[in-house]
């Protein structure tokens, strides 16, 4: 905490929180009462991601801590609630967060903690705050979002235009049904699914189908409300069932492909109703096979410091991301490294050329499928072992962060979510 102290007193961290604060609102700097210092902006959702708090364990902590007050800067102050603090965490952009970043990698460089002359990266993926997919499952979060969409449209339109008719329990009865056809001994009667499955899609296509018709009377203006804060919210309402019934439709498409089509690889699955961006992702472990989230690289160099982080939108593949690490290396750090280490899915031919003509003397990524005599030879010399050993250290980093720092599961929600939750759990390692 001492040391973390230390590094947070640099004045350009607390600038970039400060102009983050500012670009909430267009007259933020002159007018209106005074806001929350940045300092104490920053080092609250610093302390949160050290500690793998929620916001509201965050402030009875600090509340209740003398040595959490001091470290905050809160003193004897009222500390800030839940709310307003996750407020400011939705204002602090992945740019601010990736300019966080930058600038503790350079105070670690100016203080001579970091020298550039060792690099290291590996790829671990992040969940993303979903249940475990399946077909059935996303259907019923799809309509009971649609019907809890339209049941509050009806209430602010005090019951202008169609008429809602609840089909949540005849969905929830299907979905129960069809969980219990899947479990049966001796493996699931297929016949019998598919007839579950097409009284499903039947009644969720009902569903979207008044979604849909309720969407239309709304920009029409058959249901609208006599106030001007209460037709806002209607036009917010109709904003969600828009967004959501294209993405119930792409699970009715792709549950018709997997049980009646018997297609299981299906372009663009989606697994998610409300993080739509989430990718099936398999990295060969076997106590998790499949994981559901975004795949994240980390870059450091010596004394476990992390250079850089990535959060990727689509997978890429490892071998793709070795020559930009190098290269992001040299720009932040200004120097090329003596040894770049890897493990054996970063390795290619054309790679390991490259390396060496940015600078790289010693490539130690190893080539698992090699039946070279020579390359064997090369990689059982000391300075390739030693490095893969240094390798291995990438390895507990990453367990550091998911373990202690949350990077098992994010909790903050969409792409930029993601980002900024990856950037402060990596900041505070």
């Amino acid at each position: 905490m001492k040391q973390a102290d230390r590094v947070l007193e640099d004045q350009q961290l607390v600038a970039t929180v400060y102009e983050a604060l500012t670009r909430r609102r267009p007259k933020s700097r002159t007018r209106g009462r005074k806001g929350t210092p940045a300092e104490v902006v920053l080092r609250l959702l610093l302390l949160k991601h050290i500690r793998n708090w929620s916001y509201q364990v965050l402030e009875h902590e600090v509340r209740a801590n003398l040595v959490y007050r001091d470290f905050t800067r809160v003193g004897a102050w009222k500390v800030p609630d839940a709310k307003t603090m996750g407020r400011w965490g939705l204002a602090l952009q992945p740019e601010e967060v990736e300019k966080i970043h930058a600038r503790i990698v350079a105070i670690a460089q100016e203080n001579q903690v970091v020298k550039g002359r060792k690099m290291r990266v590996d790829t671990t993926v992040v969940e993303t705050d979903i249940h475990y997919p399946t077909d059935s499952s996303l259907l019923g979060d799809g309509v009971r979002v649609l019907v809890r969409a339209m049941k509050r449209i009806g209430e602010i339109a005090c019951g202008q235009g169609a008429k809602l008719r609840d089909r949540s329990r005849s969905v929830k009865l299907r979905i129960l049904e069809i969980g219990r056809i899947a479990r049966t001994r001796g493996g699931p009667n297929r016949e019998r699914l598919q007839q579950g499955y097409e009284k499903l899609l039947s009644s969720v296509s009902r569903v979207v189908g008044q979604a849909k018709r309720f969407s239309c009377e709304i920009a029409d203006g058959m249901k609208r409300a006599g106030e001007v804060m209460r037709q806002a919210a209607l036009e917010s309402l109709r904003q969600e069932v828009e967004t959501i019934v294209p993405r119930v439709q792409q699970v009715m498409r792709q549950t018709k492909q997997r049980v009646f089509g018997g297609d299981t690889h299906v372009a663009e699955k989606l697994v998610s109703i409300f993080e739509p961006t989430t990718e099936i992702i398999r990295k060969g472990k076997a106590s998790k096979p499949t994981e559901f989230g975004k795949m994240v690289k980390i870059q450091e160099a010596e004394n476990q410091i992390i250079t850089d982080y990535a959060v990727y939108a689509k997978r890429p593949s490892d071998s793709d991301l070795l020559i930009d690490a190098i290269e992001t290396h040299q720009q932040r750090l200004g120097c090329t490294p003596h040894v770049a280490a890897a493990d054996a899915a970063f390795y290619s031919s054309k790679n390991e050329a490259a390396a060496h003509e940015r600078g790289v003397t010693r490539v130690c990524i190893p080539n698992r499928s090699t039946k070279s005599a020579d390359r064997k030879r090369e990689q059982k010399k000391r300075w390739f072992k030693q490095g893969q050993k240094w390798r291995t250290g990438c390895e507990g980093r990453i367990s550091v962060l998911k373990r202690r720092h949350g990077l098992r599961r994010c909790h903050y929600k969409g792409e930029a979510g993601m980002q900024r939750w990856v950037g402060l759990g990596t900041v505070v390692s």
